[in-house]
């Protein structure tokens, strides 16, 4: 008999970050994800880590998070 529930995650994020955003904004997001076929968090996760990645390398800075991901 197959289990229920919920898979279990790889691995599970350890952090939270609360963001308050405009209605117009969120709604952008989320239909932004889902054209890309991305959760919303995902999504977000996905564009924070290329704009944050283009910014510390363009000041010759490291990337904490290249290691663990490929970007």
């Amino acid at each position: 008999m197959a289990k229920r529930g919920r898979p279990k995650l790889e691995k599970v994020k350890g952090e939270y970050m609360e963001l308050r955003l405009d209605v117009a904004e969120k709604e952008a997001f989320v239909k932004a994800a889902e054209i890309s076929g991305m959760s919303l968090s995902g999504w977000v996760r996905d564009r924070l880590r290329r704009a944050s990645k283009k910014e510390l390398q363009d000041m010759n800075m490291p990337v904490a998070f290249l290691d663990r991901i490929t970007a």
